[in-house]
């Protein structure tokens, strides 16, 4: 930071002696102020410069409210504002500036602004920012923001079609993560909110893919912090193109990872040049999106090297330590406010930098490289690690023929981890609308957790490619509890946990003197939308005898027939004082249940007769094979008494299977069928 601050005071120094030396003067400035004294604004009363959501969160995971939430003293800018030729830009609280432009730059005019300005006892200092507007655009600087190469995606697709969306071309980057699974079971965005900052997002009010967020108000707001104008839909496309990544909703042709999702449009990027004022927007666009209550930033930008004049401020890659650049000390300030931070890496891996860039330096936000759909890394991602060794990039997605709906009403693919970071950024806000009782940080070590290198990870692309429901899993596992009381030979196991309809759980036993688990009984998740539910179950220990016994609760959250993914979410153990023995012989269905297979064996249909005293509206049946797969489920309604329900084998290998049915979130019982 002092060699960054030296530089800054050599450079202002070069400025005050322009006329001398005939340099380029930059036009605007950034003024850093002492403190935030004699101010309106108080920790006390955050409603007025924090939103009711914004403020919500902090609550909801103890984040205190500190000096950093303050604004700057408005008497601080109407100072620098009652200076003729200043206009005051954009004023940053967290780094305690703003940003101020000279209209008025020759030599002794500017000389005369700082000198007034340097002169106020609440400033600490003033340095140059960025070239003024209208007098540069850098023509030596290749285009720093990827855009779509104009082809059609050429992308195979291979959607389920018992997926919730049918994706389309964009199926094969949100599958590369399981993410369909989130989308299938309820959480596709609803409820939260991203902040994507920018370069612009040319044509958004137009551009079919996004239909579906203007006609519900999923746009919350916009701001230019370039142009200090409301309206972002002229400027450049690169922000468009990162927002369909995410919000995009063409059933059939195009589906982004969180198209249920609200968002705030911000432009912090002027895409011609390359300033150190961009870094400062950045902030205040951060800034922006914390107080009106984000949940997500996904931005695709990064900054490293600077244009002349002001190339001496470009950040060695000492600065990289994720303490030093306005970026990063942003991006973390944006973290610790509970922000869910996502940066792309950069596109530095085919030049002499090659390394990451800032903000995606800091060590609280999610750094984001890029691959293909078959996890191969494209060779422009920005490598690791950070200067203080942190391991960089976090994670990687699909940033290499990414498919994205563009500007000009078609569906079109590019290569940037521009793109990788908002297909990223719309999982990991899905993911964390299932677990909101879980932070930030919590969400983001979740997705290393469950990534292709969680335990190996590299320089390429950090922890892998995550896996979104091996993720959920996990975090389900952080999330659930469970408990076993003790009643007349007979336990009651009661849990709590997150599912929904057609997920199970199984609850397993190991009684004293066993050295194995066996499944007592089993329950079906309830609701449309993955959510938190409590369940009980009653266990007979009839035949029982005295001593520890152990219960065991795993938890099937696969969606699919084909797949079985679940592990044990929890453990629990209860003393048995005394033996329960008695000479009867157990029943095998719950009292008043008679469930028969007929014929069985089999070589085609059989049939199922199900017989209960009370009637069924969600009767549930399920065909597991001799390892535990789900292999058929269906669901019927009958009524009181006896119900014949044909079940056709056609399809199933010979061997052995388990017919269950369960009613009410009940099994009522099981029967082995043997297929011929």
């Amino acid at each position: 930071m002092k060699r960054t601050l030296l530089c800054l005071v050599l450079f202002l120094a070069a400025v005050a002696d322009a006329s001398a030396q005939n340099v380029i003067r930059p036009g605007r400035y950034l003024i850093k102020f002492r403190n935030k004294a004699n101010s309106s604004f108080t920790i006390a009363n955050p409603s007025a410069y924090l939103s009711a959501r914004s403020i919500a969160r902090r609550t909801r995971y103890g984040i205190a409210i500190d000096s950093t939430d303050l604004p700057v003293t408005p008497a601080y800018l109407d100072s620098l504002r009652a200076i003729p030729t200043v206009t005051v830009l954009n004023p940053s609280k967290w780094l305690n500036s703003a940003s101020i432009r000279i209209s008025d730059t020759s030599a002794a005019n500017v000389t005369a602004v700082l000198n007034k300005i340097n002169s106020f006892p609440f400033v600490l200092s003033s340095s140059g920012l960025a070239q003024r507007a209208e007098a540069f655009v850098s023509a030596a600087r290749q285009p720093k923001l990827e855009t779509a190469d104009g082809s059609a995606s050429q992308q195979r697709v291979s959607a389920v079609e018992a997926d919730f969306f049918n994706y389309g071309s964009s199926f094969n980057q949100i599958h590369v993560h399981n993410a369909e699974f989130l989308h299938n079971i309820g959480l596709r965005g609803q409820g939260m909110v991203l902040g994507m900052l920018d370069a612009g997002f040319q044509n958004y009010l137009t551009v079919q893919a996004f239909d579906s967020i203007r006609l519900n108000g999923q746009v919350l707001g916009t701001y230019d912090f370039v142009a200090k104008e409301t309206s972002v839909n002229e400027d450049h496309p690169h922000g468009e193109q990162c927002l369909s990544i995410i919000a995009g909703n063409l059933p059939g042709q195009y589906i982004g990872t969180a198209p249920k999702a609200s968002f705030y449009l911000f432009r912090t990027e002027d895409a011609s040049t390359e300033f150190p004022i961009e870094e400062h927007n950045w902030v205040c666009g951060a800034e922006r999106v914390d107080s009106a209550g984000g949940d997500v930033i996904s931005s695709s930008l990064g900054y490293y090297d600077f244009d002349p004049p002001l190339q001496s401020l470009s950040h060695p890659f000492s600065d990289m330590t994720g303490n030093i650049t306005m970026a990063a000390i942003g991006a973390d300030l944006a973290a610790k406010k509970g922000v869910l931070v996502v940066n792309a890496a950069g596109n530095e891996g085919n030049n002499s930098w090659g390394r990451i860039i800032t903000p995606a330096d800091g060590d609280s936000v999610l750094a984001v490289g890029a691959v293909n759909v078959a996890g191969v890394p494209g060779s422009f991602t920005s490598r690791g690690p950070s200067a203080d060794g942190q391991v960089k990039p976090d994670v990687a997605s699909v940033g290499v023929n990414t498919v994205i709906a563009n500007q000009s009403n078609t569906i079109s693919s590019g290569n940037g981890t521009s793109y990788a970071c908002p297909n990223m950024a719309g999982i990991a806000t899905c993911l964390w609308q299932g677990f909101q009782e879980f932070d930030n940080m919590k969400i983001i070590n979740a997705l290393r957790r469950a990534g292709s290198r969680a335990n190996n990870p590299n320089d390429t692309v950090g922890y892998g490619i995550p896996d979104a429901k091996k993720a959920l899993l996990n975090l389900t596992k952080d999330f659930s509890t469970a408990n076993v009381t003790m009643g007349t030979c007979k336990t009651t196991i009661g849990w709590t946990s997150k599912d929904i309809a057609n997920l199970r759980y199984e609850i397993e036993r190991k009684a004293p003197g066993e050295t194995a688990f066996t499944k007592v009984s089993e329950r079906y998740g309830t609701g449309s939308i993955f959510a938190n539910h409590s369940y009980t179950s009653t266990d007979s220990l009839m035949n029982v005898q005295a001593g520890t016994i152990t219960y065991r609760i795993r938890q099937v959250i696969d969606t699919a027939g084909a797949t079985l993914t679940a592990d044990y979410i929890d453990t629990v153990t209860i003393n048995l004082a005394a033996s329960c023995i008695t000479t009867a012989v157990p029943t095998v269905s719950a009292p008043g249940v008679e469930i028969l297979l007929q014929p069985n064996p089999t070589h085609g249909a059989v049939i199922l007769k199900v017989t209960t005293p009370a009637a069924f509206s969600d009767l549930q049946v399920r065909i597991t094979d001799a390892q535990g797969k789900l292999v058929r489920r269906s669901t019927h309604s009958k009524g009181s008494g006896t119900t014949l329900i044909r079940i056709e084998t056609t399809g199933l290998a010979s061997g052995k299977y388990f017919v269950s049915v369960s009613g009410k979130g009940q099994l009522l019982g099981t029967r082995e069928l043997v297929k011929l």
